[in-house]
């Protein structure tokens, strides 16, 4: 049944709008909010996440566990499906560089830097910082939108997808320091091993031989972030070129898109024949 969700989440991406009827974080976001404010909870970020992830992740367990028996199955799939939806990632990825592209391709890096911070919250000292920026962008947020997602969901079913996610929402919303750390202190330890099943990933479907260099100094360094690990294997896999203005420059991201669809696809075979053989 995992490969089956797998498989109708990524057509549903792609082909439905509802993607957007269900990630929908407003309820949750101010449930943080109104738990931040309270003062009984300051200085207890534990209690915040307990109540924010722990609790939400148990009932759907629990929901799992009253299901999974019933019908073979059948009734507990559509939720694996609405929970895998939810975990992705949050926007149009591709269509969020529209603009940069468009910009940089003119040469207009005065407005390729002004939609970079708009739409990306990007901001450079040099047009190539700034194409570099957006190539590291384009790295983690196809990492941690979709493929540490699909990963856990695979490895421990939609319980680890759910609370990948609800960590990443408090790591990114949360206004308090003491939260936003111990949220991404529990996201790294989550990150920890999909994201070197990623860059293994790039090593085959890539520059296998200056990958193979980058993951012998970092394959076990735990103090490696998980964007910084991504970002520097992806652009040796793709053998990126020095960032330069026009056309070329977008060739760049066309290149990494290239390879991060080449790794889904060795990810999904992967999937397909573990599920064959299991």
């Amino acid at each position: 049944m995992s490969f089956l969700v797998l498989l109708l989440a990524v057509w549903i991406e792609k082909f439905s709008a509802l993607r957007q009827r269900v990630q929908r974080d407003g309820a949750w976001l101010g449930q943080l909010a109104r738990l931040e404010s309270n003062p009984r909870m300051a200085g207890h970020p534990w209690w915040v996440l307990m109540l924010l992830v722990l609790l939400p992740v148990a009932l759907l367990g629990g929901l799992l566990l009253l299901l999974e028996p019933l019908a073979y199955g059948l009734l507990a799939w559509p939720v694996h499906l609405l929970v895998v939806i939810y975990a992705l990632g949050r926007g149009d990825l591709l269509g969020g560089l529209g603009p940069f592209r468009d910009a940089w391709r003119r040469e207009d890096l005065q407005a390729a830097a002004h939609v970079a911070k708009r739409d990306l919250d990007i901001c450079a000292d040099s047009g190539e910082q700034l194409l570099e920026g957006v190539q590291n962008h384009l790295l983690w947020q196809a990492y941690q939108s979709f493929f540490a997602v699909i990963f856990w969901y695979f490895l421990l079913g939609p319980v680890a997808a759910l609370s990948y996610r609800l960590l990443a929402l408090a790591a990114e919303h949360s206004k308090q320091p003491a939260l936003v750390e111990r949220a991404a202190q529990l996201r790294h330890a989550f990150d920890w091993l999909p994201v070197r099943l990623l860059a293994a990933s790039f090593a085959l479907v890539g520059n296998f031989v200056a990958v193979s260099r980058v993951m012998l100094h970092e394959l076990l360094n735990w103090h490696i972030s998980a964007a910084q690990l991504v970002e520097k294997v992806g652009r040796v896999a793709g053998e990126i070129p020095p960032p330069v203005a026009g056309p070329e420059g977008i060739n760049s991201l066309d290149r990494i898109w290239e390879l991060l669809l080449r790794a889904a696809v060795l990810w999904y075979a992967g999937f397909a024949l573990w599920t064959v053989l299991a």
